[in-house]
């Protein structure tokens, strides 16, 4: 029972949680960027450290160099000379100097292969920062597009104006022609006044015309002519 508890609010626990990273992922994107940032400062600020060193190693290097090669001479003059005490006490500073001269040989060595390792760590870091930047950017246009979709499916603003502008489309189509209508109400005015029987009677023949015709008009103007 207890381990059934447990599950349960273990998965609950989780739910809630991708809830939460759901609802501010764009926060914590923006924070791992800027943690990734803070961690590539440090491992160039390291970097530069490290390529410090290994200019100082360089510089030491060289001198241990030239100054064996500077007591080598003087040995070998000492020896011409039959000083072989001091060409003794030169060789002996000339082989703590070459021992030295090994172990910053060694120094160097490892020093160049951090150097190479750091720098194509902080060359990867930095080109997967910039994947992050544009992936953000594009997460933030998402975002923007669903908190306005959301906004609108809430408000209903786009569903009701569609429904509205249908509605007065169709009320402006069904209304009536207020011309056709006029034409109607004549006619049946005309109906009930007997007008129309005339109208009738007189296009039949029967009787003098009780309007203008287009055969009236032209039978008068051929009429004038003659």
């Amino acid at each position: 029972m207890l381990k059934t508890l447990a599950t349960l609010i273990q998965g609950q626990n989780a739910r809630a949680e991708d809830r939460v990273r759901d609802a501010f992922a764009i926060e914590l994107i923006d924070q791992k960027i800027r943690e990734s940032e803070s961690s590539l400062r440090a491992a160039k600020a390291t970097l530069a450290s490290l390529i410090q060193r290994q200019r100082s190693e360089e510089r030491q290097h060289a001198a241990l160099k030239t100054r064996i090669a500077d007591l080598t001479a003087r040995a070998a003059e000492a020896l011409d000379n039959n000083r072989e005490d001091m060409a003794l006490e030169a060789a002996r500073a000339i082989a703590s100097m070459e021992n030295e001269l090994a172990v910053r040989d060694e120094t160097r060595d490892r020093l160049d292969q951090k150097i190479t390792r750091l720098r194509s760590s902080i060359e990867a870091g930095h080109r997967r920062i910039i994947d992050l930047k544009q992936g953000a950017i594009q997460a933030r246009a998402v975002r923007r597009e669903q908190t306005i979709q959301m906004r609108l499916v809430k408000s209903g603003a786009v569903e009701s104006s569609v429904e509205e502008a249908e509605e007065l489309i169709a009320r402006v189509l069904g209304r009536d022609d207020p011309f056709e209508r006029s034409e109607i109400m004549a006619d049946i005015n005309r109906d009930l006044t007997g007008g129309s029987i005339a109208d009738r009677m007189a296009e039949a023949g029967f009787g003098p015309a009780t309007r203008a015709t287009a055969e009236g008009v032209l039978a008068r103007l051929k009429s004038s002519k003659s």
